[in-house]
Protein backbone atom coordinates (compact mmCIF):
# COMPACT_ATOMS: atom_id res chain seq x y z
CA UNK A 1 0.00 0.00 0.00
CA UNK A 2 1.46 3.39 -1.08
CA UNK A 3 0.95 6.52 0.98
CA UNK A 4 1.13 10.16 -0.34
CA UNK A 5 3.52 11.73 2.11
CA UNK A 6 4.41 15.43 1.86
CA UNK A 7 7.96 16.06 0.64
CA UNK A 8 10.42 16.75 3.40
CA UNK A 9 11.41 20.42 3.75
CA UNK A 10 14.83 21.44 2.42
CA UNK A 11 17.64 21.71 4.92
CA UNK A 12 17.86 24.96 6.89
CA UNK A 13 21.33 25.69 5.47
CA UNK A 14 19.95 25.57 1.90
CA UNK A 15 17.11 27.99 2.74
CA UNK A 16 19.46 30.47 4.38
CA UNK A 17 21.84 30.28 1.44
CA UNK A 18 18.98 31.05 -0.99
CA UNK A 19 17.85 34.05 1.07
CA UNK A 20 21.45 35.29 1.31
CA UNK A 21 21.88 35.04 -2.44
CA UNK A 22 18.61 36.95 -3.03
CA UNK A 23 19.66 39.71 -0.62
CA UNK A 24 23.05 40.01 -2.32
CA UNK A 25 21.29 40.36 -5.68
CA UNK A 26 19.13 43.21 -4.31
CA UNK A 27 22.20 44.90 -2.80
CA UNK A 28 24.03 44.62 -6.10
CA UNK A 29 21.05 46.08 -7.95
CA UNK A 30 20.82 49.20 -5.75
CA UNK A 31 24.58 49.64 -5.65
CA UNK A 32 24.54 49.70 -9.46
CA UNK A 33 21.75 52.31 -9.56
CA UNK A 34 23.51 54.52 -7.03
CA UNK A 35 26.87 54.35 -8.83
CA UNK A 36 25.20 55.16 -12.17
CA UNK A 37 23.34 58.10 -10.65
CA UNK A 38 26.53 59.44 -9.06
CA UNK A 39 28.42 59.23 -12.33
CA UNK A 40 25.62 61.18 -14.07
CA UNK A 41 25.26 63.73 -11.24
CA UNK A 42 21.62 62.88 -10.40
CA UNK A 43 19.96 61.38 -7.36
CA UNK A 44 18.90 57.73 -7.63
CA UNK A 45 15.22 57.11 -8.16
CA UNK A 46 13.45 54.40 -6.23
CA UNK A 47 11.84 53.21 -9.48
CA UNK A 48 8.20 52.82 -10.32
CA UNK A 49 7.21 51.81 -6.82
CA UNK A 50 8.06 54.39 -4.18
CA UNK A 51 7.52 51.74 -1.51
CA UNK A 52 10.65 49.89 -2.65
CA UNK A 53 13.58 51.47 -0.87
CA UNK A 54 17.07 50.20 -0.27
CA UNK A 55 17.82 49.23 3.34
CA UNK A 56 19.46 51.80 5.57
CA UNK A 57 22.61 49.73 5.68
CA UNK A 58 22.98 50.19 1.92
CA UNK A 59 22.65 53.96 2.13
CA UNK A 60 25.22 54.00 4.90
CA UNK A 61 27.65 51.89 2.90
CA UNK A 62 27.01 54.01 -0.17
CA UNK A 63 27.72 57.20 1.76
CA UNK A 64 30.98 55.73 2.98
CA UNK A 65 31.97 54.64 -0.51
CA UNK A 66 31.02 58.07 -1.88
CA UNK A 67 33.19 59.81 0.68
CA UNK A 68 36.11 57.56 -0.17
CA UNK A 69 35.68 58.09 -3.91
CA UNK A 70 35.39 61.87 -3.43
CA UNK A 71 38.54 62.08 -1.37
CA UNK A 72 40.40 59.79 -3.69
CA UNK A 73 39.34 61.64 -6.84
CA UNK A 74 40.16 65.34 -6.86
CA UNK A 75 38.30 65.79 -10.12
CA UNK A 76 35.04 65.00 -8.36
CA UNK A 77 35.50 67.94 -5.99
CA UNK A 78 36.05 70.29 -8.92
CA UNK A 79 32.86 69.06 -10.55
CA UNK A 80 30.85 69.61 -7.38
CA UNK A 81 32.17 73.15 -6.96
CA UNK A 82 31.30 73.93 -10.57
CA UNK A 83 27.80 72.57 -10.04
CA UNK A 84 27.45 74.73 -6.96
CA UNK A 85 28.48 77.88 -8.79
CA UNK A 86 26.10 77.07 -11.64
CA UNK A 87 23.28 76.55 -9.15
CA UNK A 88 24.05 79.94 -7.56
CA UNK A 89 23.98 81.66 -10.94
CA UNK A 90 20.72 79.97 -11.85
CA UNK A 91 19.16 80.90 -8.51
CA UNK A 92 19.62 84.55 -9.50
CA UNK A 93 18.05 84.18 -12.95
CA UNK A 94 15.40 81.47 -12.65
CA UNK A 95 11.96 82.30 -11.27
CA UNK A 96 10.51 80.52 -8.25
CA UNK A 97 8.77 77.26 -9.02
CA UNK A 98 4.96 77.18 -9.17
CA UNK A 99 3.12 76.58 -5.90
CA UNK A 100 6.11 77.97 -3.99
CA UNK A 101 3.98 80.60 -2.29
CA UNK A 102 0.44 81.43 -1.23
CA UNK A 103 -1.22 84.74 -2.10
CA UNK A 104 -3.28 85.41 1.02
CA UNK A 105 -1.51 86.74 4.07
CA UNK A 106 -1.07 84.56 7.12
CA UNK A 107 -2.74 85.32 10.44
CA UNK A 108 0.36 87.05 11.83
CA UNK A 109 0.52 89.35 8.82
CA UNK A 110 -3.20 90.12 9.06
CA UNK A 111 -2.73 91.13 12.70
CA UNK A 112 0.18 93.31 11.66
CA UNK A 113 -1.91 95.10 9.01
CA UNK A 114 -4.81 95.67 11.43
CA UNK A 115 -2.40 97.17 13.93
CA UNK A 116 -0.98 99.47 11.26
CA UNK A 117 -4.47 100.64 10.30
CA UNK A 118 -5.23 101.45 13.92
CA UNK A 119 -1.88 103.24 14.09
CA UNK A 120 -2.85 105.74 11.38
CA UNK A 121 -2.44 103.99 8.01
CA UNK A 122 -6.16 104.20 7.30
CA UNK A 123 -5.74 107.50 5.45
CA UNK A 124 -4.15 105.71 2.50
CA UNK A 125 -6.05 104.90 -0.70
CA UNK A 126 -6.98 101.30 -1.48
CA UNK A 127 -5.08 99.87 -4.44
CA UNK A 128 -7.85 97.42 -5.27
CA UNK A 129 -10.48 99.99 -6.27
CA UNK A 130 -8.22 102.44 -8.10
CA UNK A 131 -8.78 103.00 -11.83
CA UNK A 132 -5.57 104.43 -13.32
CA UNK A 133 -7.20 105.18 -16.68
CA UNK A 134 -9.06 108.11 -15.10
CA UNK A 135 -5.83 109.80 -14.05
CA UNK A 136 -4.20 109.03 -17.40
CA UNK A 137 -7.10 110.70 -19.22
CA UNK A 138 -6.83 113.74 -16.97
CA UNK A 139 -3.07 113.99 -17.53
CA UNK A 140 -3.49 113.42 -21.27
CA UNK A 141 -5.98 116.28 -21.41
CA UNK A 142 -3.53 118.54 -19.56
CA UNK A 143 -0.76 117.54 -21.99
CA UNK A 144 -2.88 118.13 -25.11
CA UNK A 145 -4.20 121.46 -23.86
CA UNK A 146 -0.78 122.59 -22.68
CA UNK A 147 -1.94 123.12 -19.09
CA UNK A 148 1.08 123.25 -16.81
CA UNK A 149 1.10 121.78 -13.34
CA UNK A 150 2.34 125.12 -12.05
CA UNK A 151 1.04 126.97 -8.98
CA UNK A 152 0.30 130.20 -10.87
CA UNK A 153 -1.86 128.38 -13.42
CA UNK A 154 -3.61 126.06 -11.01
CA UNK A 155 -4.73 128.36 -8.23
CA UNK A 156 -7.75 130.59 -7.93
CA UNK A 157 -6.53 132.26 -4.77
CA UNK A 158 -2.88 132.37 -3.81
CA UNK A 159 -1.81 132.88 -0.23
CA UNK A 160 1.65 133.55 1.09
CA UNK A 161 1.99 131.89 4.46
CA UNK A 162 4.57 132.71 7.10
CA UNK A 163 4.85 129.59 9.21
CA UNK A 164 5.81 129.57 12.85
CA UNK A 165 4.50 126.20 13.93
CA UNK A 166 6.54 123.16 14.82
CA UNK A 167 8.18 121.15 12.05
CA UNK A 168 5.79 118.25 12.66
CA UNK A 169 2.86 120.49 11.73
CA UNK A 170 4.53 121.50 8.47
CA UNK A 171 4.62 117.90 7.33
CA UNK A 172 0.88 117.50 7.74
CA UNK A 173 -0.46 118.93 4.48
CA UNK A 174 -4.06 118.54 5.68
CA UNK A 175 -3.57 120.46 8.94
CA UNK A 176 -6.10 123.25 9.54
CA UNK A 177 -4.30 126.56 9.90
CA UNK A 178 -4.95 128.70 12.98
CA UNK A 179 -4.85 132.48 12.87
CA UNK A 180 -2.58 132.72 15.92
CA UNK A 181 0.24 130.85 14.20
CA UNK A 182 0.06 132.24 10.67
CA UNK A 183 0.08 135.66 9.08
CA UNK A 184 -1.72 135.55 5.75
CA UNK A 185 -1.96 138.07 2.96
CA UNK A 186 -3.77 137.60 -0.33
CA UNK A 187 -1.53 138.18 -3.30
CA UNK A 188 -3.59 137.74 -6.45
CA UNK A 189 -6.56 136.01 -7.96
CA UNK A 190 -6.34 133.99 -11.15
CA UNK A 191 -9.55 132.85 -12.81
CA UNK A 192 -9.08 129.78 -14.98
CA UNK A 193 -11.01 129.66 -18.25
CA UNK A 194 -13.21 126.67 -18.85
CA UNK A 195 -11.21 123.89 -20.50
CA UNK A 196 -12.44 122.95 -23.98
CA UNK A 197 -13.43 119.37 -24.62
CA UNK A 198 -10.75 116.99 -25.88
CA UNK A 199 -11.52 116.37 -29.56
CA UNK A 200 -10.17 113.40 -31.45
CA UNK A 201 -10.37 112.57 -35.12
CA UNK A 202 -12.19 109.42 -36.15
CA UNK A 203 -10.81 107.77 -39.26
CA UNK A 204 -13.07 104.74 -39.40
CA UNK A 205 -16.81 104.20 -39.06
CA UNK A 206 -16.18 101.13 -36.85
CA UNK A 207 -14.59 103.40 -34.23
CA UNK A 208 -16.28 105.58 -31.63
CA UNK A 209 -15.71 109.31 -31.21
CA UNK A 210 -12.36 108.68 -29.47
CA UNK A 211 -11.07 106.24 -32.08
CA UNK A 212 -11.65 103.04 -30.06
CA UNK A 213 -12.87 100.04 -32.05
CA UNK A 214 -16.50 99.19 -31.29
CA UNK A 215 -16.30 95.55 -30.32
CA UNK A 216 -18.93 93.04 -31.39
CA UNK A 217 -18.89 89.75 -29.50
CA UNK A 218 -18.79 86.79 -31.89
CA UNK A 219 -17.20 88.90 -34.64
CA UNK A 220 -14.48 87.25 -36.70
CA UNK A 221 -11.18 89.05 -37.26
CA UNK A 222 -8.35 88.65 -39.77
CA UNK A 223 -10.38 86.85 -42.43
CA UNK A 224 -12.01 84.40 -40.03
CA UNK A 225 -8.80 83.40 -38.23
CA UNK A 226 -10.02 84.69 -34.82
CA UNK A 227 -13.42 84.98 -33.17
CA UNK A 228 -13.95 87.51 -30.37
CA UNK A 229 -15.72 86.14 -27.30
CA UNK A 230 -15.03 88.69 -24.54
CA UNK A 231 -13.80 92.22 -23.94
CA UNK A 232 -10.92 92.75 -21.51
CA UNK A 233 -11.15 96.54 -21.24
CA UNK A 234 -9.33 99.52 -22.72
CA UNK A 235 -6.45 101.83 -21.93
CA UNK A 236 -5.08 105.05 -23.34
CA UNK A 237 -3.84 103.50 -26.59
CA UNK A 238 -6.18 100.61 -27.36
CA UNK A 239 -8.89 98.24 -26.23
CA UNK A 240 -8.20 94.55 -25.70
CA UNK A 241 -10.33 91.50 -26.48
CA UNK A 242 -9.99 87.79 -25.88
CA UNK A 243 -10.47 85.66 -28.98
CA UNK A 244 -10.42 82.02 -30.03
CA UNK A 245 -8.35 80.74 -32.94
CA UNK A 246 -10.66 79.25 -35.61
CA UNK A 247 -8.03 78.56 -38.25
CA UNK A 248 -4.28 78.84 -38.33
CA UNK A 249 -1.19 76.74 -37.81
CA UNK A 250 -1.59 73.05 -36.87
CA UNK A 251 -2.36 72.61 -33.17
CA UNK A 252 -3.74 76.14 -32.75
CA UNK A 253 -7.42 75.22 -33.12
CA UNK A 254 -9.50 76.52 -30.17
CA UNK A 255 -6.42 78.20 -28.72
CA UNK A 256 -7.20 81.48 -26.90
CA UNK A 257 -5.30 84.70 -27.53
CA UNK A 258 -5.49 88.35 -26.45
CA UNK A 259 -5.80 90.89 -29.24
CA UNK A 260 -4.91 94.54 -28.69
CA UNK A 261 -6.88 96.76 -31.11
CA UNK A 262 -5.10 100.12 -31.40
CA UNK A 263 -7.17 103.31 -31.53
CA UNK A 264 -7.85 104.55 -35.04
CA UNK A 265 -5.71 107.69 -35.00
CA UNK A 266 -2.53 108.40 -36.91
CA UNK A 267 -0.46 109.07 -33.78
CA UNK A 268 -1.78 105.91 -32.11
CA UNK A 269 -1.12 103.85 -35.23
CA UNK A 270 2.51 105.02 -35.28
CA UNK A 271 2.82 104.27 -31.55
CA UNK A 272 1.44 100.77 -32.22
CA UNK A 273 4.06 100.12 -34.91
CA UNK A 274 6.74 101.28 -32.49
CA UNK A 275 5.43 98.88 -29.82
CA UNK A 276 5.58 96.01 -32.33
CA UNK A 277 9.19 96.88 -33.12
CA UNK A 278 10.17 96.94 -29.44
CA UNK A 279 8.33 93.67 -28.66
CA UNK A 280 10.07 91.90 -31.53
CA UNK A 281 13.44 93.20 -30.32
CA UNK A 282 12.76 91.87 -26.82
CA UNK A 283 11.55 88.55 -28.20
CA UNK A 284 14.75 88.09 -30.19
CA UNK A 285 16.82 88.89 -27.08
CA UNK A 286 14.87 86.29 -25.04
CA UNK A 287 14.31 83.33 -27.39
CA UNK A 288 13.65 80.88 -24.52
CA UNK A 289 10.98 83.11 -22.93
CA UNK A 290 12.61 83.29 -19.48
CA UNK A 291 12.55 87.04 -18.83
CA UNK A 292 8.83 87.60 -18.16
CA UNK A 293 7.94 89.94 -21.03
CA UNK A 294 4.62 89.19 -22.76
CA UNK A 295 5.07 87.46 -26.15
CA UNK A 296 3.79 89.08 -29.34
CA UNK A 297 2.66 86.34 -31.77
CA UNK A 298 1.71 88.31 -34.87
CA UNK A 299 -0.03 91.46 -36.18
CA UNK A 300 -2.76 92.27 -38.71
CA UNK A 301 -5.07 95.13 -39.66
CA UNK A 302 -8.83 95.17 -39.29
CA UNK A 303 -10.99 97.99 -40.65
CA UNK A 304 -8.23 100.56 -40.28
CA UNK A 305 -7.11 99.41 -36.82
CA UNK A 306 -3.70 97.88 -36.13
CA UNK A 307 -4.18 94.63 -34.16
CA UNK A 308 -1.51 92.93 -32.04
CA UNK A 309 -1.98 89.26 -31.11
CA UNK A 310 -0.52 88.20 -27.74
CA UNK A 311 -0.32 85.01 -25.74
CA UNK A 312 -3.32 84.57 -23.48
CA UNK A 313 -2.81 85.20 -19.77
CA UNK A 314 -5.15 85.55 -16.79
CA UNK A 315 -5.79 88.60 -14.58
CA UNK A 316 -3.54 91.56 -13.83
CA UNK A 317 -1.91 92.20 -10.45
CA UNK A 318 -4.48 94.82 -9.44
CA UNK A 319 -7.18 92.16 -9.79
CA UNK A 320 -4.97 89.72 -7.83
CA UNK A 321 -4.72 92.22 -4.97
CA UNK A 322 -8.45 92.86 -5.15
CA UNK A 323 -9.29 89.17 -4.95
CA UNK A 324 -6.68 87.85 -2.53
CA UNK A 325 -5.58 90.86 -0.47
CA UNK A 326 -8.01 93.76 -0.66
CA UNK A 327 -6.88 96.54 1.71
CA UNK A 328 -4.34 94.20 3.38
CA UNK A 329 -2.05 93.15 0.52
CA UNK A 330 -0.48 89.83 -0.43
CA UNK A 331 1.71 87.36 1.42
CA UNK A 332 5.30 88.60 1.55
CA UNK A 333 6.53 85.37 -0.07
CA UNK A 334 4.25 86.00 -3.03
CA UNK A 335 5.58 89.58 -3.22
CA UNK A 336 9.13 88.20 -3.24
CA UNK A 337 8.35 85.78 -6.08
CA UNK A 338 6.70 88.55 -8.12
CA UNK A 339 9.58 90.95 -7.39
CA UNK A 340 12.07 88.35 -8.62
CA UNK A 341 10.26 88.00 -11.91
CA UNK A 342 9.82 91.77 -12.34
CA UNK A 343 13.54 92.39 -11.94
CA UNK A 344 14.26 89.63 -14.47
CA UNK A 345 12.05 91.54 -16.90
CA UNK A 346 13.89 94.74 -16.00
CA UNK A 347 17.24 93.08 -16.67
CA UNK A 348 16.10 92.30 -20.22
CA UNK A 349 14.83 95.85 -20.76
CA UNK A 350 18.12 97.26 -19.45
CA UNK A 351 20.08 94.89 -21.71
CA UNK A 352 18.09 96.13 -24.73
CA UNK A 353 18.33 99.78 -23.55
CA UNK A 354 14.54 100.14 -23.40
CA UNK A 355 12.37 102.10 -20.96
CA UNK A 356 8.91 100.65 -20.34
CA UNK A 357 7.62 103.96 -18.92
CA UNK A 358 4.28 102.67 -17.62
CA UNK A 359 4.91 99.95 -15.04
CA UNK A 360 2.00 99.50 -12.61
CA UNK A 361 -0.06 96.53 -11.34
CA UNK A 362 -2.53 96.94 -14.23
CA UNK A 363 0.24 96.27 -16.78
CA UNK A 364 1.50 93.07 -15.15
CA UNK A 365 -0.41 89.88 -16.02
CA UNK A 366 -0.28 86.49 -14.30
CA UNK A 367 -1.05 82.96 -15.46
CA UNK A 368 -4.03 80.91 -14.26
CA UNK A 369 -2.06 79.51 -11.29
CA UNK A 370 -0.99 83.08 -10.27
CA UNK A 371 2.61 81.88 -10.00
CA UNK A 372 4.10 83.38 -13.16
CA UNK A 373 3.83 87.00 -14.25
CA UNK A 374 4.63 88.88 -17.45
CA UNK A 375 5.15 92.58 -18.04
CA UNK A 376 2.83 93.83 -20.76
CA UNK A 377 1.56 97.01 -22.49
CA UNK A 378 4.68 98.57 -23.96
CA UNK A 379 2.70 101.30 -25.73
CA UNK A 380 4.68 103.98 -23.87
CA UNK A 381 8.04 102.20 -24.21
CA UNK A 382 10.96 103.78 -26.02
CA UNK A 383 14.68 103.52 -26.51
CA UNK A 384 16.59 105.06 -23.61
CA UNK A 385 18.27 107.48 -26.04
CA UNK A 386 14.87 109.04 -26.82
CA UNK A 387 14.62 111.48 -23.95
CA UNK A 388 11.78 113.85 -24.79
CA UNK A 389 11.06 115.52 -21.46
CA UNK A 390 7.35 115.54 -20.61
CA UNK A 391 5.92 115.88 -17.08
CA UNK A 392 3.10 113.39 -17.79
CA UNK A 393 5.04 110.26 -18.73
CA UNK A 394 3.99 107.18 -16.67
CA UNK A 395 0.71 106.93 -14.72
CA UNK A 396 0.81 109.57 -11.98
CA UNK A 397 0.96 107.37 -8.86
CA UNK A 398 3.97 105.50 -10.33
CA UNK A 399 5.69 108.55 -11.86
CA UNK A 400 9.32 109.05 -10.87
CA UNK A 401 10.38 112.47 -9.48
CA UNK A 402 12.79 113.17 -12.35
CA UNK A 403 9.85 113.07 -14.78
CA UNK A 404 7.88 115.64 -12.78
CA UNK A 405 10.89 117.93 -12.29
CA UNK A 406 12.01 117.69 -15.91
CA UNK A 407 15.40 116.06 -15.31
CA UNK A 408 16.70 113.94 -18.26
CA UNK A 409 15.66 110.40 -17.40
CA UNK A 410 16.88 106.88 -18.11
CA UNK A 411 15.68 103.28 -17.38
CA UNK A 412 15.93 104.05 -13.63
CA UNK A 413 12.42 105.56 -13.90
CA UNK A 414 11.07 101.99 -14.23
CA UNK A 415 12.81 100.98 -10.99
CA UNK A 416 10.87 103.72 -9.19
CA UNK A 417 7.59 102.38 -10.64
CA UNK A 418 8.48 98.85 -9.50
CA UNK A 419 9.12 100.13 -5.97
CA UNK A 420 5.66 101.75 -5.89
CA UNK A 421 4.11 98.55 -7.28
CA UNK A 422 5.78 96.24 -4.74
CA UNK A 423 4.65 98.47 -1.86
CA UNK A 424 1.13 98.27 -3.24
CA UNK A 425 1.25 94.48 -3.54
CA UNK A 426 2.36 94.05 0.07
CA UNK A 427 0.11 96.63 1.74
CA UNK A 428 -2.93 96.83 -0.57
CA UNK A 429 -2.52 100.64 -0.38
CA UNK A 430 -1.18 103.18 -2.88
CA UNK A 431 2.12 104.70 -1.79
CA UNK A 432 1.86 108.14 -3.48
CA UNK A 433 -1.82 109.00 -4.13
CA UNK A 434 -1.13 112.56 -5.28
CA UNK A 435 -3.91 114.41 -7.13
CA UNK A 436 -1.33 116.42 -9.12
CA UNK A 437 2.38 116.48 -9.87
CA UNK A 438 2.75 119.13 -7.20
CA UNK A 439 1.24 116.96 -4.49
CA UNK A 440 3.21 113.94 -5.73
CA UNK A 441 6.48 115.78 -4.99
CA UNK A 442 5.26 116.67 -1.48
CA UNK A 443 4.38 113.03 -0.73
CA UNK A 444 7.78 111.91 -2.04
CA UNK A 445 9.58 114.34 0.28
CA UNK A 446 7.48 113.20 3.23
CA UNK A 447 8.81 109.71 2.57
CA UNK A 448 12.42 110.44 1.53
CA UNK A 449 13.26 113.98 2.67
CA UNK A 450 14.10 117.05 0.59
CA UNK A 451 15.50 116.92 -2.94
CA UNK A 452 19.14 117.52 -3.65
CA UNK A 453 19.68 121.18 -4.59
CA UNK A 454 21.77 120.13 -7.61
CA UNK A 455 18.88 118.08 -8.91
CA UNK A 456 16.50 121.03 -8.54
CA UNK A 457 18.90 123.39 -10.33
CA UNK A 458 19.32 121.16 -13.38
CA UNK A 459 15.57 120.38 -13.52
CA UNK A 460 13.66 122.01 -16.35
CA UNK A 461 10.59 122.55 -14.15
CA UNK A 462 12.42 123.09 -10.86
CA UNK A 463 11.38 126.75 -10.55
CA UNK A 464 7.71 125.72 -10.83
CA UNK A 465 7.86 123.90 -7.49
CA UNK A 466 10.70 125.52 -5.50
CA UNK A 467 11.48 129.18 -4.84
CA UNK A 468 14.96 130.76 -4.76
CA UNK A 469 15.47 129.74 -1.13
CA UNK A 470 14.54 126.11 -1.83
CA UNK A 471 11.12 126.23 -0.19
CA UNK A 472 8.52 123.97 -1.76
CA UNK A 473 5.44 125.71 -3.19
CA UNK A 474 2.71 123.31 -2.10
CA UNK A 475 -0.64 123.71 -3.88
CA UNK A 476 -3.45 122.62 -1.57
CA UNK A 477 -7.24 122.83 -1.32
CA UNK A 478 -8.66 125.36 1.10
CA UNK A 479 -10.82 123.44 3.59
CA UNK A 480 -13.49 126.15 3.61
CA UNK A 481 -13.67 127.62 0.10
CA UNK A 482 -12.36 124.62 -1.85
CA UNK A 483 -10.04 126.91 -3.83
CA UNK A 484 -6.38 126.07 -4.47
CA UNK A 485 -3.93 127.94 -2.25
CA UNK A 486 -0.13 127.94 -2.02
CA UNK A 487 1.65 127.01 1.19
CA UNK A 488 5.42 127.30 1.46
CA UNK A 489 6.75 124.10 2.98
CA UNK A 490 10.25 123.62 4.37
CA UNK A 491 11.10 119.92 4.54
CA UNK A 492 14.44 118.82 5.91
CA UNK A 493 13.86 115.24 7.03
CA UNK A 494 11.26 112.61 6.11
CA UNK A 495 8.19 112.48 8.34
CA UNK A 496 6.79 109.05 7.35
CA UNK A 497 9.61 106.71 6.37
CA UNK A 498 9.12 103.22 4.95
CA UNK A 499 10.16 101.52 8.17
CA UNK A 500 7.56 103.53 10.08
CA UNK A 501 4.88 102.55 7.55
CA UNK A 502 5.72 98.87 7.15
CA UNK A 503 7.13 97.62 10.44
CA UNK A 504 4.41 96.52 12.88
CA UNK A 505 4.03 98.27 16.24
CA UNK A 506 5.65 96.84 19.33
CA UNK A 507 2.40 95.08 20.26
CA UNK A 508 2.76 92.72 17.28
CA UNK A 509 5.51 90.14 17.62
CA UNK A 510 7.08 88.78 14.42
CA UNK A 511 9.02 85.55 14.09
CA UNK A 512 12.74 86.00 13.44
CA UNK A 513 12.43 84.79 9.84
CA UNK A 514 9.48 87.10 9.14
CA UNK A 515 11.20 90.09 10.72
CA UNK A 516 14.35 89.41 8.70
CA UNK A 517 12.37 89.13 5.45
CA UNK A 518 10.39 92.30 6.14
CA UNK A 519 13.57 94.23 6.99
CA UNK A 520 15.13 93.10 3.71
CA UNK A 521 11.96 94.11 1.84
CA UNK A 522 12.05 97.60 3.35
CA UNK A 523 15.70 97.94 2.35
CA UNK A 524 14.93 96.92 -1.24
CA UNK A 525 12.06 99.42 -1.47
CA UNK A 526 14.26 102.13 -0.03
CA UNK A 527 16.85 101.51 -2.75
CA UNK A 528 14.18 101.45 -5.48
CA UNK A 529 12.75 104.78 -4.28
CA UNK A 530 15.93 106.87 -4.09
CA UNK A 531 15.03 110.42 -5.16
CA UNK A 532 18.24 110.65 -7.21
CA UNK A 533 17.88 108.20 -10.15
CA UNK A 534 21.66 107.69 -10.23
CA UNK A 535 21.49 106.20 -6.71
CA UNK A 536 18.65 103.75 -7.41
CA UNK A 537 19.27 100.03 -7.35
CA UNK A 538 19.91 98.37 -10.75
CA UNK A 539 18.15 95.17 -11.91
CA UNK A 540 21.41 93.22 -11.53
CA UNK A 541 21.88 94.46 -7.95
CA UNK A 542 18.22 93.76 -7.13
CA UNK A 543 18.50 90.14 -8.29
CA UNK A 544 21.27 89.57 -5.74
CA UNK A 545 19.53 91.51 -2.95
CA UNK A 546 18.87 89.49 0.25
CA UNK A 547 15.08 89.90 -0.13
CA UNK A 548 15.11 88.31 -3.61
CA UNK A 549 17.66 85.62 -2.84
CA UNK A 550 15.93 84.71 0.41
Amino acid sequence: MELDLPPSPPPVEQTLAARRAKRQAILAKYAGIASTALSQGVSPSPGPSSAVEPPSAISASNSVSQSHSTVGTPGTLVDHSRAGSIAKRESVSISPTPAAFSLAKEQEEDAQVKAQVQDGAQDQISAADYDPSLDRREDEQRRVLGVKDEPDNDVQMVEEVEEEEEEEDVDDMFAIATTEKKKTKKVKRVVKPAAPALITTTLDSAADSEGYYQIILGEQLDGGRYQVFSSLGKGMFANVVRARVLQGDPGEASKEVAIKIVRCQESMYKAGLKEVQILNKLKQADPEDKKHIVRLERTFEHRGHLCLVFENLSMNLRDVVKRFGKDVGLNIKAVRAYAHQLFLAMSLLRKCNIMHADIKPDNILVNEQKTLLKLCDLGSASDASENDITPYLVSRFYRAPEIILGVPYDPALDIWSIGCTLYELYTGKILFPGRSNNQMLLLMMELKGRFNSKMIKKAKFGSMYFDELGSFQSVEKDRVTGADVIRQVHITAPSRELRQRLMPPASVKLKDEEAKMLTAFIDLLDKCLALDPAKRITPKEALTHPFIRG
